[in-house]
C-alpha cells in the first residue's frame, strides 16, 4: 500500500454516479412533482415552515381534487374555479372564509411562481378575483319555532310509553348556553352544579390548556335540573353528560326537529338563536361575546351577523 494516496480531484465519472438525477420542470410536468420544485422554491425564499406546510397542504387538497399526476398545461381557469366552488359548497367539511382565502392565495402564488419561471405560458389563476369569502348567516329559528321545537320534545319526554329526556336535555342546553357541539361533548356531569335547583349553572372547561382563557361560568334555566335528573336515570352516564359519538347528538336534533314539523336544526343554529334572543333580551356586548366564548378578533363578524339576524321579526 505504499505510495498510495487519495486523488486531488474526484473522479467526475464516480461523481455523476451518485449525483441525483436533475429534474427539470415543464408544461408536461405533473402537478406532484410542480408541488416538489415549489416547496424548493419557498425554502429558498425564506419562507416560515408553518407557511411552507399550510402553502402545500393547500396544494394536495387540489392536487387530489385536479388529479396529482395531471400535466400542469391540461389545468386551466375553469379547473381552479370549480375547486374553489368544490371548497365552499361541496366538500364535506366546507372551507370557512379564512381557510378559503388562504387556499385562494396558495393557488395564486403557485400559479404565479410557475408562469414567471417560465414552466408554464398562461397564469390560469390570473383571472380568478381574490374577493373576501363572506361566511352566509345561518340559520335560526323563530319564536314560534321555538315553541314548537319545545312542546315536541317535551311530549316526548312525558311519553308514558317511551320517555326519552335527552333531546329536550339537549335542545334546552344549546338554546339557553349557545355552546358549539364539541363543547357539548366535552361536558363533565362535575361541571355541572345543581345544589342550588333555583340557579343551576354550567362550567364549561377544556383540557386544551391554549383554550383555558375561554372556560366560563353560565347560568341554566329553573327547568334543567328535574330534565336532568329523569336524563340521568334513564341514560346513567358515569363521566360526561353525553356518551355517545358527536353524529349521534346530531341525529338527536334532526330527529326532535321532524318532531317538530320544522326543518333540520344544527348546532349552529341553535348556538346564532341562543345569541340573537340574548342579544334582543339586551345583554351587553361584551358580555355576550364571553358567553359565545370569542375572541374579540372573531367577535367583530360574528357579532354584524347577530345584529343583522336581530333586526328581522322573530
Amino acid at each position: 500500500m505504499e505510495g498510495w494516496q487519495l486523488p486531488l480531484f474526484p473522479d467526475e465519472s464516480d461523481e455523476d454516479q451518485h449525483a441525483p438525477p436533475a429534474t427539470t420542470l415543464n408544461a408536461r410536468s405533473s402537478v406532484s412533482m410542480a408541488m416538489e420544485g415549489f416547496h424548493n422554491h419557498m425554502v429558498k425564499r425564506g419562507l416560515t415552515e408553518n407557511t411552507i406546510k399550510a402553502f402545500l397542504a393547500d396544494l394536495r387538497l387540489f392536487g387530489t381534487y385536479v388529479g396529482l399526476d395531471k400535466p400542469l398545461s391540461e389545468i386551466g381557469t375553469e379547473d381552479l374555479s370549480n375547486f374553489l366552488i368544490y371548497l365552499r359548497y361541496h366538500r364535506d367539511a366546507p372551507c370557512t372564509p379564512k381557510s378559503y382565502a388562504r387556499r385562494l392565495t396558495t393557488l395564486k402564488v403557485f400559479f404565479g411562481w410557475l408562469t414567471e419561471d417560465g414552466i408554464i405560458l398562461r397564469n390560469p389563476a390570473a383571472s380568478i378575483a381574490h374577493q373576501k369569502a363572506k361566511s352566509p348567516l345561518p340559520e335560526i329559528l323563530y319564536d314560534r319555532q321555538v315553541e314548537q321545537l319545545l312542546a315536541a320534545t317535551t311530549a316526548l319526554m312525558e311519553d308514558e310509553k317511551k320517555a326519552d329526556a335527552r333531546p329536550h336535555l339537549l335542545v334546552t342546553l344549546l338554546l339557553h348556553t349557545g355552546l358549539k357541539k364539541s363543547a357539548c361533548m366535552g361536558i363533565r356531569l362535575s361541571h355541572i352544579d345543581s345544589s342550588n335547583p333555583a340557579g343551576p349553572v354550567l362550567y364549561v372547561r377544556y383540557d386544551d390548556p391554549n383554550k383555558r382563557h375561554k372556560e366560563r361560568k353560565l347560568a341554566l334555566p329553573r327547568e334543567f335540573v328535574p330534565t336532568l335528573q329523569q336524563y340521568m336515570a334513564e341514560y346513567q352516564p358515569r363521566a360526561h353528560l353525553f356518551e355517545c359519538t358527536p353524529r349521534n347528538l346530531e341525529y338527536v336534533l334532526t330527529g326532535a326537529a321532524e318532531l317538530a314539523g320544522l326543518e333540520d336544526i344544527s348546532f349552529e343554529g341553535l348556538r346564532m338563536t341562543c345569541a340573537v334572543r340574548r342579544y334582543r333580551a339586551g345583554m351587553p356586548s361584551d358580555k355576550l361575546r364571553k358567553k359565545l366564548g370569542l375572541s374579540i378578533i372573531t367577535w367583530r363578524d360574528k357579532e354584524k351577523q347577530i345584529q343583522t339576524l336581530a333586526s328581522a321579526p322573530l
